[in-house]
């Protein structure tokens, strides 16, 4: 009896440690996920001024432009794949990995060649395990992302567009990202950045912007323009990407470790009550001991 309260408290401590750590983490989450969707929330009007101003720009003038422009017979598509860096965060990652498989498949069933580029290192991990290639991974700030990140991207993105699968590029650029909606509600999507797909506001979560679009003069030319919009647009829309999936990964790291105290919370509880119950017993068989040798004595 002894022995299993040795082990049950062992395992209270254990557990108590456990519980100071992910308590920890749903603390440290709860306050990074405040200023992640304080970003999200930055970004996104920025995001949705160039998207109206490169729709301006395709539906007011007739410029083809290589960024606009759908090539025929596609053969190769680049797809950016968007998960965290570190783990503990439920089913964040995985649902992505698998909204990028959903996405490949039917690429690859439209006879496609599928070029993945990885963000955060459980892709990686999960590329490397099966021994599956990439083009380019990138990792370290996928929590808390900077507009550099993006752009880096975006420009390895818009090289290897640019330069078409004749020379050993790509004909589309799709990306696969978290979308944040709420803290108990995270989206997994897809969406095209190349050739340019104007998403409406409502397709990107954003306000509806009602009304029509105003008239535009485009100065010097609409090449010109579309030549200094799309990049932009490109990086912004990337970015805004990467801010939703960390608002997305901490919303789900928290709910995790939220998960992960509370059954730690019961653990403690039922080895504690176990605890109890072999003291308990071992009080029991100690009285029944000494008043059997009580009653052995009186009866010599």
């Amino acid at each position: 009896m002894a022995g299993q309260q040795r082990i049950y408290r062992q395992r209270i401590r254990s557990v108590q440690a456990t519980k100071k750590i992910t308590r920890a983490m749903e603390l440290i989450a709860a306050s990074r996920v405040v200023k992640a969707r304080q970003a999200v929330e930055r970004s996104t009007p920025y995001a949705l001024a160039l998207t109206r101003a490169c729709s301006a720009v395709a539906s007011y003038s007739d410029t083809e432009h290589l960024l606009t422009t759908e090539r025929e017979s596609p053969r190769r598509a680049a797809v950016l794949i968007c998960t965290s860096d570190r783990g503990l965060a439920g089913s964040y990652s995985v649902n992505a990995i698998k909204k990028s498989a959903e996405l490949i498949e039917r690429l690859q069933n439209e006879g496609k060649e599928v070029v993945p580029y990885l963000v955060g290192r459980k892709a990686v991990s999960y590329y490397k395990f099966r021994r599956r290639d990439y083009a380019a991974e990138w990792s370290g700030f996928t929590d808390s992302p900077r507009f550099e990140d993006a752009k880096e991207i975006g420009e390895r993105l818009v090289e290897e567009f640019t330069k078409g699968s004749d020379e050993g590029g790509v004909d589309e650029v799709h990306v696969v990202y978290t979308q944040f909606r709420s803290m108990v509600t995270q989206e997994p999507r897809d969406l095209r950045l190349l050739p340019l797909e104007v998403v409406s506001a409502d397709e990107a979560g954003e306000e509806q912007v009602h009304g029509p679009l105003p008239l535009y003069d485009f100065e010097p030319n609409p090449a010109e323009v579309l030549d200094a919009l799309l990049p932009k647009y490109i990086t912004a829309r990337i970015y805004n990407c990467l801010l939703q999936s960390a608002a997305s990964e901490l919303a789900a790291r928290q709910r995790a470790m939220k998960s992960a105290t509370d059954n730690a919370e019961d653990l403690i509880r039922t080895y504690t009550r176990l605890a109890n119950q072999a003291r308990q017993a071992e009080i029991t068989q100690e009285i029944s001991e000494i008043v059997g040798g009580a009653s052995a004595l009186a009866e010599a």
